[in-house]
């Protein structure tokens, strides 16, 4: 039992770490390159591939191997099947492995190798469309229909109602073949009952509208008849109008209330217009205390002048003053929609129109308004209203451009007490101002302020007619005090900042600016003189900042634009020059200027052809100045700004406030403002 038991030398008592640096000589691959016999395996092909063995006798004995490209001999694995891709019974089995990659069984063949089947060749051509299968004729069919009704209604709006009819016509035929076809190609269910409606209404419409009603009541009939046809009953509203026009009162009543009856409590407008035909039918077959009902009923839900008036008359009839009183009291209570100060100024150059707003200026009711109101004010205890009336008649007539008409209204007020005088010296200064008649402005603005030293805005006209007479610092003085009085004086504030720039006093210049843009967030104006102040102070990076936030506001002025291109051609930026340069022209092609620096950008670049346009078309531009140069001619941007601005007021006695007309152009140095 001891002979496998080996004691430690005694002189390894007491090293405890002994034996570890002792190692099999095989792991020393330090000197892997200097044995011979590893290297001489490495090189051969011994090293390659690892030796036979064989742990059953049988399976040790030579065979030939089987590969995949043609063998006879079936090589089967150690578990009696064949591997993958080898040859049985004479069939090659597919090599599924590598299916993917493009290798089939045809590949052996001596195919080529094509895993996108390029070699197959284009796709089949579509398949041409049957036209004359029953679908496609249902189709064409079924367009030919809406173009028909299309044709009918651009016809009735060109005012050719037989040609709407005829068309209408033709549309209703064609659509009842189209429905026959569809009956026998498909189910009932897959008709298309839209066309169908539009079809029977357009052909009704078109016959109410030639006046043939017995036909359009015979269509409408055949349209609410049918359950298919969702919210057909509103028709009977048409069909009430076409008995209404028969003067069959009592049937058009009839179906206006089944109209009525048919429409959901939520359709409120239409609810009340359908109430509206039934009261005018009341009152046309003079039944007017049904009449009243209905106005009365419309007028406590949804005011407007017509039922207001219809009332009125209704009360009228029946010889109840008192309640006409109170009707017209409902119908003056109804907004009009329209501005108070617009409502006799013509939005438009319609003649027509003008013509009908003239006859409203010139009604009884309109002169009685002119000839009583104001004496009736002046005679009564509130005789200062007739001078804001007063006042307010020339706002109107400065509206409508009437200076004439205006200065004559003002000129009444001289004798005035000193509060009205004012206000309508301030004015007149203003009107003088604006025809360039300085001394006119001059002498206007002295009354104003010795009349009312504390009048922000005859101040600020003072300031504007000795800024025309070049006297900046006595201006300046002007300014101040107008904004001691009101610092919410903007156009003070403003025009003390433009006598800044005239005295060279930037930093001056720019805290007003700066000051006005606080109060003015998005004044184009403003916006462009805090740009300019940046630029005499020479600082470009600045100046373009704030351009910037002016084409925010105003993306269409071409001087801002053009402006920005200066700035950008000054700091070398070419790229950004051009396109700033190329907007301004494409808003206003006849700055020369402009035209000028795209003519050298071209020639710059190379693009020969491209400034000959240019240069071509500047002077043709220059030939049309020297015809007529106040046709054409652009001045350069900043030459026209350094006027002050006028401040168009009206100082009443009340005092309230109310801005009207501000000035949308950054090139005008003018804020137009009432105050009324």
């Amino acid at each position: 039992m001891m002979q496998n038991v080996h004691l430690a030398p005694e002189t390894d008592e007491d090293d405890l770490y002994s034996g570890y640096n002792d190692y099999n000589p095989t792991y020393d691959t330090e000197e892997l390159e200097n044995d011979t016999a590893f290297q001489q395996a490495v090189r051969t092909n011994h090293g390659r591939r690892p030796p036979i063995t064989a742990k059953i006798p049988s399976t040790a004995v030579t065979r030939p191997v089987a590969t995949g490209y043609g063998s006879k001999t079936s090589l089967t694995s150690s578990m009696g099947r064949p591997v993958t891709g080898a040859i049985q019974d004479g069939v090659t089995r597919p090599m599924t492995a590598v299916r993917a990659a493009g290798f089939t069984k045809a590949a052996l063949r001596g195919s080529a190798f094509d895993p996108l089947g390029q070699s197959r060749g284009p796709a089949p051509p579509l398949e041409v469309k049957n036209e004359d299968s029953p679908e496609e004729k249902i189709r064409q069919l079924e367009k030919k229909v809406n173009e028909l009704v299309e044709e009918s209604c651009i016809a009735n709006t060109c005012g050719d109602l037989k040609l709407a009819l005829e068309k209408a016509k033709d549309a209703g035929r064609k659509e009842r073949v189209l429905v026959r076809q569809r009956e026998q190609v498909t189910t009932p269910e897959n008709i298309n009952l839209d066309l169908t409606y539009s079809v029977l209404f357009n052909l009704a419409s078109q016959y109410s509208a030639n006046e043939m009603y017995a036909e359009a009541l015979n269509t409408y009939q055949v349209i609410v008849k049918n359950k298919m046809f969702i919210n057909a009953g509103r028709l009977k509203v048409n069909m009430g109008n076409i008995y209404l026009k028969q003067r069959n009162y009592s049937k058009a009543i009839k179906f206006y209330r089944m109209a009525l009856d048919q429409i959901p409590s939520v359709h409120k407008e239409m609810r009340i217009k359908i109430m509206q035909n039934i009261g005018v039918t009341f009152i046309k077959t003079g039944q007017y205390s049904d009449a009243i009902n209905s106005f009365e009923h419309i007028m406590s839900m949804a005011p407007n002048l017509k039922a207001g008036f219809n009332l009125i008359l209704s009360y009228f009839a029946v010889g109840d003053r008192e309640k006409m009183k109170k009707a017209f009291q409902k119908l003056i209570a109804v907004p009009l929609e329209i501005d108070e100060d617009d409502k006799y100024i013509s939005p438009s150059d319609d003649p027509h129109t003008n013509l009908v707003i003239e006859a409203i200026k010139n009604d009884h009711l309109r002169q009685m308004e002119r000839e009583r109101c104001v004496e009736v004010v002046k005679a009564s205890q509130y005789v200062e209203l007739a001078n804001d009336l007063e006042i307010n008649k020339a706002i109107t007539y400065l509206r409508q451009k009437d200076f004439n008409q205006a200065i004559e209204t003002l000129k009444m007020f001289e004798k005035k007490d000193s509060r009205v005088k004012s206000a309508a010296a301030t004015n007149l200064s203003f009107l003088y101002y604006l025809e360039n008649d300085f001394a006119q402005a001059s002498s206007y603005a002295d009354l104003a302020v010795n009349s009312d030293r504390y009048n922000p805005s005859a101040l600020t006209n003072k300031g504007n007619t000795v800024f025309a007479n070049g006297d900046y610092e006595k201006a300046a003085e002007f300014y101040k005090e107008a904004l001691r009085n009101d610092s919410s004086c903007t156009e003070a504030l403003y025009n003390i900042g433009l006598t800044y720039k005239k005295l060279n006093r930037l930093d001056e210049a720019l805290d007003c600016f700066l000051k006005l843009h606080a109060i003015l967030r998005n004044s184009a104006q403003v916006l462009y003189q805090i740009a300019n102040v940046y630029e005499l102070m020479e600082d470009p990076n600045q100046a373009i900042e704030w351009l910037m936030q002016l084409i925010s506001v105003v993306p269409t002025d071409s001087r801002a634009l053009s402006k920005l291109g200066e700035l950008y051609d000054s700091e070398g930026d070419k790229s950004q020059a051009f396109q700033y340069y190329y907007e301004s022209y494409r808003y206003f092609p006849s700055n020369i200027e402009v035209i000028e620096w795209l003519g050298a950008y071209y020639i710059d670049t190379q693009f020969c052809e491209k400034a000959i346009q240019y240069f071509e078309r500047a002077a043709l531009i220059h030939l049309l100045w020297l015809r007529d140069p106040a046709a054409t001619e652009a001045p350069a941007w900043p030459s026209h700004r350094q006027r002050p601005q006028e401040a168009q007021k009206c100082q009443s006695p009340n005092g309230t406030h109310r801005e009207t007309d501000p000035s949308s152009h950054t090139g005008e140095e003018t804020r137009k403002q009432w105050h009324l």
